[in-house]
């Protein structure tokens, strides 16, 4: 047992089982003993896993490449413009954007403000640090939050970052026709699964969630096919996060890259666990529960909510589609003609066989790009406003 599966033990001891959503908030995000907090490399060949910002600075540049065709057309309409990003790590791929932009677009460089929202004071720190060359440009919130309504004209993204939310894990008893929550207990003297009753105001919310993949229908027609025990996963965190941010944004984009669902995929009846998954050392595991703070936990995100709660709030949605799709657009922009970009190498080209290679990053994350309509979305993805297909949906 390490110090944090002790304080586990001791909660669980005094309140009786605790929700999961319980278990991998002090799992992650503990301040000493949490995943995220402990100082342990995560990211990389010696870490954990591996995202697209450590195949290199290639991706920070596309993005930064996008995000100017976007911002410099703002500008022209709505004076300065700014970058929100939240979940930024240790400050890498904002140091990627920003250096890109220095270099390749100098008076969008000098009229911007890249904000990150980061509430943990250690990953602050290393920020800080790694935008030391950027001082002048970086701002830090805490939280994006209701204040901030309508605060924000330009491009608010997270990388990463929704599907590492603290999440509810429901099942469905097929013989009792009801759901639950699968919680966790102490038998036997180790960390073990239990059930518990779900509240009505939790059920409600989980099963609103799923609305969209049944184009806001009755759930008690599929209900009646789903097999014993199908779990699926509830992050109330990252619609919460969603509302908040859209609301933020007075004109502009609103993105994010995560692994995430599509409405077809939500409700597939062979998916009967879920999507949770522990990352360590490189491998995938089912056993979440295990070594509490030492292991990464994330669950998919369901973009089919997300996109519902945008629009909901008068945003409108520009695209949901693989990584794959979105890099090879903005490619397909620079290859002509490289010198637009700031020219290309065989070393980016390998970055870019990388991150959108299917058997890699490239189909294992998907982009959720919405925008207030009160801007020109001539920019929005790769020139078109029509909603481009996900090439998932039909892989």
């Amino acid at each position: 047992m390490n110090l944090l599966d002790t304080l586990l033990r001791d909660e669980i001891a005094r309140l009786g089982p605790m929700s999961f959503r319980r278990f991998m908030e002090l799992a992650l995000y503990h301040p000493e003993l949490g995943y995220y907090e402990r100082g342990a490399v995560q990211i990389g060949r010696a870490g954990d896993f591996f995202t697209s910002v450590s195949v290199g600075p290639l991706f920070g540049e596309l993005l930064a490449f996008r995000f100017a065709g976007w911002l410099e057309a703002l500008a022209r309409d709505a004076g300065p413009v700014q970058i929100v990003e939240a979940g930024a790590h240790d400050g890498t791929l904002a140091a990627d954007i920003l250096g890109w932009l220095e270099r390749q677009r100098p008076e969008l460089f000098r009229n911007l403000d890249y904000c990150l929202i980061e509430p943990s004071p250690r990953r602050h720190e290393l920020q800080r640090q790694r935008l030391q060359p950027f001082a002048a440009k970086v701002s830090w919130r805490s939280h994006l939050d209701k204040p901030s309504a309508n605060s924000v004209t330009g491009v608010i993204f997270s990388n990463e970052l929704l599907d590492a939310f603290p999440v509810h894990r429901l099942g469905w008893d097929a013989r009792q026709r009801q759901w639950f929550e699968w919680a966790v207990a102490v038998e036997g003297g180790v960390l073990a699964w239990a059930r518990l009753p779900l509240t009505s105001n939790l059920q409600e919310a989980a099963l609103q969630s799923l609305s969209p993949a049944l184009g806001g229908g009755d759930f008690s027609a599929l209900a009646a096919v789903l097999p014993n025990g199908f779990t699926f996963e509830y992050n109330p965190e990252a619609l919460t996060w969603w509302r908040t941010a859209a609301a933020s944004l007075k004109h502009g984009w609103l993105m994010a890259f995560d692994y995430g669902l599509t409405a077809g995929e939500l409700l597939r009846t062979e998916r009967t666990r879920g999507t949770l998954r522990a990352y360590g050392g490189h491998r995938v595991s089912q056993d979440l529960l295990a070594q509490p703070g030492g292991q990464d936990l994330t669950a998919h995100v369901n973009f089919a909510a997300l996109q519902a709660a945008g629009e909901l709030v008068g945003l409108g949605t520009v695209g949901l589609v693989s990584q794959e799709h979105f890099l090879m657009s903005i490619a397909a922009e620079i290859l002509p003609v490289p010198k637009a970009f700031g020219g290309w190498s065989e070393e980016q080209a390998r970055q870019l066989r990388t991150l959108v290679h299917p058997n890699h990053l490239g189909r294992s994350f998907r982009v959720l790009t919405q925008a207030r309509q009160t801007v020109s979305l001539s920019y929005a993805l790769g020139g078109t406003l029509a909603k481009a297909p996900d090439p998932m949906d039909t892989a």
